[in-house]
This record gives structure tokens, C-alpha cells and sequence, in this order.
């Protein structure tokens, strides 16, 4: 069993999926989420943390997610949230909206950790920045277009298949099909 720390049900429910025939137990652990320039370095130490946490009782997994906006050099990358929480995605977008490149991609991070090891999968999607439009996901899901829909007009379904947490987990998966779990 892996267990995933999270407060989301939802990434829960979908790392369960990509996971399966593996169970996936939902932790609700809130630990210290270091200031890194990458995700995987915030995802890694997040996992050990937790890993330490729960007293050895098996794995843990940690995912962290950033977003990068090429024409803004990058931003906001691993700080997403905080700007989507303190700017909003309309204050993101008129930032974005003059630029003449405005290719963005969403990258996951899943830190997985059992006491001996810290390994680390990344998933990335990349698309364009266009206007809100969609009634569905939560974040930059309505500015992020991939493939002519943003992924606000995706069903989660369709988002949880091409997902950037999605890419990640696939490669944790392929990884834990060939590991001896402690």
C-alpha cells in the first residue's frame, strides 16, 4: 500500500487509478513545504518528511505541481499557487495576454519515499495561454489551453488521462511494477 499525503481526495482517487491494482490510502499530513526552485526539489523533501512523520509505516507519496509561462521567464513556476491564491488567474492572464510567446506548461512532481530512498517523477504538459474560458477544474485550468480546449472544458476524466500528474504517475507506476516495496 502507498499511502499519498494529500488534503485533495481528488488526487487521491486519481493516483488510485493510475496506480491499481496498488491501493492508494489518502494521508492528510500537512508538512512544511520548502521554498525550492523546482517542484521535484519541494515533492522530494516533502516525501521524506512525511515518510519520517508516519514512523516507517510503509511508503509515502508527495506530489507538488508548478507552472511556468516561458515569456515571463518561467514564472510563476514552483510558486503557482501562492500567485494563483494572492493574483488569481485573470491577474495571471493580463500579465500574459500581451506577450508574443505565450507557450506555459504545467510539471508534477511525485516524490515517492520508503526510508531508504527518494525517487522522484515528473510529468509535463505544455500548451498556450489563451483568454478564461471553461466551467470546470480549479487553478489555471481555464487559461491553459492544450490541444484546442483549455482544461477548463475538459471533463476530469479527459484531464485526468493527459494530465501532467497524470505523465508523472504513469512513470511512478511503470517504476513500482519492477521495485520490491519495503
Amino acid at each position: 500500500m502507498l499511502r499519498f499525503v494529500t488534503t485533495n481526495a481528488e488526487k487521491a482517487a486519481e493516483a488510485q487509478a493510475h496506480l491499481a491494482p496498488m491501493a492508494v490510502e489518502q494521508v492528510d499530513y500537512d508538512y512544511v513545504e520548502v521554498q525550492a526552485a523546482e517542484v521535484a526539489q519541494v515533492a522530494a523533501r516533502g516525501a521524506e518528511e512525511a515518510y519520517e512523520k508516519a514512523d516507517g509505516e510503509g511508503p509515502v507519496i508527495v506530489d507538488d505541481t508548478g507552472f511556468s509561462i516561458r515569456g515571463l521567464d518561467g514564472f510563476p513556476g514552483p510558486y503557482a499557487a501562492y500567485v494563483d491564491d494572492t493574483l488569481g488567474i485573470e491577474r495571471v492572464w493580463s500579465l500574459a495576454s500581451e506577450l508574443a510567446d505565450r507557450h506555459a506548461a504545467f510539471t508534477s512532481a511525485i516524490a515517492y519515499a520508503d526510508g531508504d530512498r527518494v525517487e522522484v517523477f515528473e510529468g509535463t504538459v505544455e500548451g498556450q495561454l489563451v483568454a478564461p474560458r471553461g466551467e470546470g477544474g480549479f487553478g489555471y485550468d481555464p487559461i491553459f489551453e492544450y490541444e484546442g480546449r483549455t482544461f477548463a472544458e475538459l471533463s476530469m476524466d479527459e484531464k485526468n488521462e493527459i494530465s501532467h500528474r497524470a505523465r508523472a504517475l504513469s512513470k511512478l507506476a511503470d517504476w513500482l511494477q519492477s521495485q520490491p516495496i519495503s
